[in-house]
C-alpha cells in the first residue's frame, strides 16, 4: 500500500469516527435535556366539502369530499358516537353483510361470466364504513329491509335523521369532526327511475296531469327518425306525447342473472327483434350465451349494470350507465336505405331476472319501403 492509500484510509476513518461522535452526542444530549419525540401535524380545520351524506340503498356509493388542511399523512379514522336525533343509538348501518370486492381491474373485455367472477371476490363488511381515505361507503348489499330510508311522507323530522362524528387522527393527537348526517334514500334497483316515486316507491304522476290517479309517469327512450306507421309522423316520447316507453322489470323463470329486451306492439303482443334489422345484438350488453327467439334477446349477465363506472363499448360517454342502441333500416323514395333507432341509457344494480321492455303504445314503427 503507497502512502497516498494509507493516507486516504486514515481519513476516511477519521471521519467515519467523526459521524458516529455526533450521533452518539445528540443522542446524549436528547437523552439529558429530554427532548419530545417529534409529532405529526394534524390541523383542527379539518373538514368535508358536505356533512349530509344522501345516499341511495342498494348500490354502492362513495361519499365525502375530505380536506386535511396540510395535516401530517396517514391519518386514521373512526365514525363514533353514532345516534338518531332524538338520542337513540344507530346500529343498523353497522351490520355486516357480504358484498362484492375488486381484487383485479375490471376492463369491458371479459369474455365470461366467470372471467368477470375471477376478478371480484365476496366479503364481510359493515354496511356503511368509511375508508382510509376518509371517504365513506355504502355498500351495495344494503336494502330497504336492513336500513330504513327517509319517510315515505318526505319528511325530515330530526328524531329520523342519523347523525354521528368522526375522530381523525395522526401521532399529532385527535380531531373530532361532529354531526354528520346520513340520510338515505330507499332503492332504487334501476335508472332511469323517474317511473317511481323516490319516497314511496310507488308509481310516479303524470308530469302533466300529476293529480289523476289514472295516469303515472314512464322511462322515456330516445328516439331517432322512428316513424309511425299509421300516422307517418316521427313518433315522440316526453311529458305530453308518450307513443313510446320503457319498463325495466323483473321476470320469472330465469336462471338469476338473465336480461331480456323485449318490444311490445299496442295490442301487448312481442314484436320479433328481427324487425329491428340493422341491430348488432351480440354487441348491445356486456352478456354472454345470448339467445333470441321471437319475443324477445336474452343474455347471461353480471350485475350490478354496468359493473363500474368505466367508459366501455357498452356504455354511454361517462361509463356511468349501460347504452343501447336498436336500429333499423327500410327503403325510401328512391331506392336508398332509411335508418332509424331508439334506445336507453341504464343501470340495473339488484341481481335478478330482469327485462327491459320497449313499448310502442299507440302505433307501430313503420318497417315498409316506400
Amino acid at each position: 500500500m503507497t502512502n497516498t492509500d494509507m493516507r486516504r484510509h486514515a481519513i476516511t476513518y477519521t471521519i467515519l469516527l467523526g459521524g458516529l461522535g455526533i450521533l452518539l452526542l445528540v443522542g446524549s444530549c436528547k437523552k439529558v435535556l429530554d427532548l419530545p419525540e417529534e409529532k405529526e401535524y394534524i390541523s383542527e380545520n379539518i373538514n368535508y366539502g358536505s356533512k349530509v351524506l344522501e345516499p341511495i340503498l342498494g348500490r354502492t356509493s362513495l361519499m365525502g369530499q375530505f380536506n386535511s388542511d396540510n395535516s401530517s399523512l396517514p391519518l386514521t379514522f373512526e365514525i363514533v358516537n353514532a345516534r338518531y336525533g332524538d338520542g337513540r343509538p344507530v346500529t343498523d348501518v353497522f351490520q355486516t353483510r357480504p358484498t362484492y370486492v375488486w381484487i383485479a381491474p375490471y376492463d369491458g373485455k371479459e369474455e365470461s361470466l366467470e372471467a368477470i367472477e375471477a376478478k371480484r371476490k365476496i366479503e364481510e363488511r359493515p354496511l356503511f364504513e368509511v375508508r382510509e381515505s376518509g371517504q365513506f361507503i355504502l355498500w351495495a348489499s344494503t336494502n330497504n329491509e336492513l336500513i330504513a330510508p327517509r319517510p315515505t311522507d318526505s319528511s325530515n323530522l330530526v328524531q329520523d335523521i342519523r347523525f354521528f362524528d368522526l375522530k381523525v387522527s395522526n401521532s399529532g393527537g385527535d380531531v373530532f369532526i361532529r354531526d354528520f348526517q346520513l340520510i338515505p334514500w330507499r332503492e332504487q334497483p334501476y335508472f332511469p327511475f323517474t317511473d317511481t316515486n323516490p319516497y314511496t316507491g310507488e308509481p310516479a304522476p303524470d308530469p302533466a296531469d300529476p293529480n289523476n290517479p289514472d295516469k303515472q309517469n314512464y322511462i322515456r327512450p330516445r328516439l331517432t327518425n322512428v316513424i309511425g306507421g299509421q300516422s307517418n309522423r316521427p313518433l315522440e316520447s316526453n311529458d305530453n306525447i308518450k307513443d313510446v316507453v320503457v319498463y325495466i322489470r323483473p321476470f320469472e323463470g330465469g336462471n338469476g342473472h338473465n336480461l331480456r329486451l323485449k318490444f311490445m306492439a299496442p295490442d301487448g303482443s312481442f314484436m320479433n327483434p328481427d324487425v329491428f334489422n340493422e341491430t348488432k345484438w351480440s354487441e348491445l350488453i356486456h352478456g354472454f350465451n345470448v339467445v333470441k327467439t321471437e319475443e324477445y334477446v336474452q343474455y347471461d349477465v353480471a350485475y350490478p349494470i354496468p359493473l363500474v363506472n368505466l367508459k366501455t363499448q357498452y356504455t354511454n360517454s361517462n361509463g356511468g350507465s349501460a347504452s343501447l342502441d336498436i336500429d333499423y333500416s327500410r327503403r325510401g323514395f328512391g331506392g336508398g336505405l332509411t335508418y332509424a333507432a331508439f334506445g336507453l341509457d341504464f343501470n340495473i344494480y339488484r341481481p335478478g331476472d330482469w327485462e327491459i321492455v320497449f313499448h310502442f303504445r299507440n302505433q307501430l314503427p313503420k318497417f315498409e319501403d316506400e
